[in-house]
C-alpha cells in the first residue's frame, strides 16, 4: 500500500513542478506598463509632430524593464489617466529606452546612444522638455506625489515657456 501511495507522489510530482512554473510565469512583475502608443520613439519625428503641433516634447530617458526608478515613475504617474489626458493636450510624449530584456533595431539603439550622449544624459529616470527645435527648457526626473504633482510641475516648468 505505502508503495503505490509513493508511485503516485512520483507520478503526480511532474505536473505539480510544472504547474507551479507556469504559475510563477504568469505572475512576474512586468516591467512600465506605459501606453506605448502615447510615446513615440522615432525623435526626428517627434520633433516634427510638436512643431506641426506647437507643443513641447517630454523625452523620458529610461530603462524600462530593469530601472527600478524608471518603473516606480512609470507606476506613478506615466500610465495613470490624469497624466494621459494632461498629455494628450499638451505634450508630445518621447521614450529613448535603454532595455536589458527587449530587442531593439540597430537604428534604434543608434538614435538613443547617440541622443543620451548629446543631452548629457548619466542615470535613469532622466526627463528633459524639450522645445520643437530639441532645445533643452529643463531637466528633471522621477518626483514623489503621483500625476497631480508631476502635472504641475510640468505646468511651472512650462508656464514661462510660449
Amino acid at each position: 500500500m505505502q508503495q503505490k501511495t509513493n508511485r503516485r507522489i512520483l507520478l503526480a510530482l511532474p505536473a505539480l513542478l510544472a504547474g507551479i512554473f507556469l504559475f510563477s510565469l504568469s505572475t512576474q512583475a512586468e516591467p512600465a506598463s506605459t501606453d506605448h502608443a502615447a510615446w513615440m520613439t522615432d525623435f526626428e519625428a517627434a520633433k516634427a509632430k510638436a512643431s506641426a503641433e506647437k507643443k513641447p516634447l517630454l523625452v523620458d530617458f529610461t530603462g524600462s524593464d530593469w530601472c527600478g526608478w524608471c518603473i516606480k515613475l512609470d507606476n506613478e504617474v506615466f500610465s495613470k489617466k490624469a497624466f494621459k489626458d494632461y498629455a494628450k493636450e499638451n505634450l508630445i510624449l518621447v521614450e529613448i529606452d535603454f532595455p536589458r530584456k527587449q530587442a531593439q533595431t540597430a537604428a534604434l539603439k543608434a538614435q538613443n546612444e547617440a541622443l543620451a550622449k548629446k543631452y548629457g544624459v548619466r542615470g535613469f529616470p532622466t526627463i528633459l522638455i524639450l522645445d520643437a527645435a530639441g532645445e533643452v527648457i529643463e531637466q528633471t526626473g522621477y518626483r514623489r506625489g503621483g500625476p497631480d504633482k508631476y502635472i504641475a510641475h510640468l505646468q511651472e516648468i512650462l508656464a514661462g515657456v510660449e
